[in-house]
């Protein structure tokens, strides 16, 4: 039964979250509270009452995002400064091969996004596009297409990057199933946009590296492909490990105490980020030559950006609780679940369209992840890999159509010497392959996920 004052309370809240972004063009975080404030009053809740989940919607989220985020910020600057991002590129394309030269970006994106923000991995890695490009002759986009693809499938669908992260502690997901699904999705999704649709754009528009002014000053010793390797797949490793060993179907293994014990302590995504922040300080680091006076100022700067998506997120779980408290993630639920809509497919179109109208997609992910988060009771979803693959579901939808909205749209136009025509036909249209390729392989692995 639909209560129409509640639900209009909720699409007041989310239509003046909309206004405050796009109009007002305040501060997303300061937007998402604010709406927060309008659903608990329209609600009918008191005051005291809305202001209290608003703080349990803040501290039950950032519990846990804060530390994997800030863990995840400092791997990665320590990454980028070593050169060890650098040094995976060139590694992986002289395995690879020119004739595999695509395959190679492609992983290269995938791999080097996981602990480097995606617009910071690109600018890193456009040198090399460049010149790969003023080797071969070949279109620009050759290069650049198939690598933005990994970056943005990594960027959205494999932790410990930020929006999965956040979206996986709002819907409760384990993180571990998030890893594996996300890789699952990731490799349709990169050979239909990065291989296939890249290929056929890069044919249709030639673009040119810019002339060169000046070589690029790499440091005088790269870490090697498979140090860079381990480091990032350490955490990741760890993690999928303790979701397999304490799912319900590892109970009859017979696996010794003492091991479960290790795992479940190693494996918990704070214990395995720590280990790889470890890891990378003295083998990146003070083996790199590095002082520990300036891997301090690296990782210590690389808090700000971590920062914002911290108290975003946190903002996200505010709208989450308020949803849950006032009785309209249930009232939702009810009604979408009697319409006959899965909630993977909610939660896909609701990020998709946050996504195509204000243009962020960590933004679309979080308030599609508070918006999908209470319904899930509702439609009955309790298993650990259901509510994974509803995390990648609103990844997806949160990757569609970079459009003029988006700072990536400009970042990518710019450094490829594309107008906005160019960048609509090659960038915006690889993110929507990239978007229904994957909602439709995971709509695909959900018939054997109960």
């Amino acid at each position: 039964m639909i209560d129409i004052g509640l639900l209009f309370a909720v699409l007041g809240g989310i239509a003046l979250l909309l206004v405050l972004i796009l109009v007002v063009r305040w501060p997303a975080f300061i937007s998402l509270l604010i709406a927060s404030i309008v659903i608990g009053l329209g609600a009918g809740m008191d005051p005291n009452e809305v202001l209290q989940s608003m703080q349990e919607g803040m501290g039950n989220t950032l519990g846990f995002v804060a530390v994997v985020v800030g863990l995840g910020a400092m791997f990665g600057a320590i990454l980028e400064q070593s050169g060890g991002a650098s040094a995976l590129a060139q590694g992986l394309l002289r395995r690879f091969g020119e004739q595999r030269t695509s395959w190679a970006l492609i992983l290269t994106g995938l791999l080097i996004a996981i602990p480097v923000f995606f617009d910071v991995a690109f600018l890193i890695l456009v040198p090399l596009i460049y010149a790969l490009q003023r080797k071969s002759g070949k279109s620009l986009l050759y290069y650049a297409l198939p690598l933005l693809a990994g970056l943005a499938i990594s960027h959205a669908f494999i932790p410990p990057t930020p929006g999965p992260v956040a979206v996986a502690d709002i819907l409760q997901a384990e993180l571990g199933w998030v890893i594996l699904f996300g890789a699952i999705v990731a490799v349709p999704a990169g050979v239909v946009s990065g291989r296939w649709y890249a290929y056929y754009i890069a044919g249709k528009i030639f673009k040119e590296a810019p002339p060169l002014e000046q070589e690029v000053q790499e440091p005088d010793r790269l870490p090697s492909l498979g140090l860079i390797g381990s480091i990032i797949g350490l955490p990741i490793l760890l993690i999928l490990s303790r979701a397999l060993v304490t799912g319900a179907w590892a109970a009859d293994w017979g696996t010794p105490g003492w091991f479960l014990y290790s795992i479940e302590l190693l494996g918990h995504p704070f214990t395995a980020l720590i280990l790889a922040n470890l890891l990378a300080w003295y083998a990146l680091g003070i083996r790199g030559g590095f002082r520990s006076e300036e891997l301090v100022r690296i990782t210590t700067q690389s808090m700000a950006p971590a920062g914002v998506i911290i108290l975003l997120t946190g903002a996200g779980g505010v709208l989450k609780q308020l949803l849950i408290d006032t009785g309209a993630g249930a009232m939702l639920a009810e009604y979408f679940a009697g319409q006959g809509i899965p909630v993977l497919l909610f939660a896909y179109l609701t990020a998709a369209i946050v996504r195509v109208i204000q243009g962020s997609a960590t933004v679309a992910m979080i308030t599609a992840a508070g918006l999908t988060a209470p319904l899930l009771a509702g439609y009955g979803v309790e298993s650990e890999p259901m509510k994974a693959l509803i995390v990648i579901a609103v990844a997806a939808g949160a990757s569609i159509f970079s459009h003029v909205n988006d700072s990536g749209f400009w970042l990518v136009g710019q450094y490829l010497g594309m107008n906005e025509k160019e960048s609509l036909r090659s960038w915006s249209m690889l993110t929507t392959v990239l978007s229904v390729s994957s909602i439709i392989v995971i709509l695909l692995l959900s018939l054997w996920v109960s």
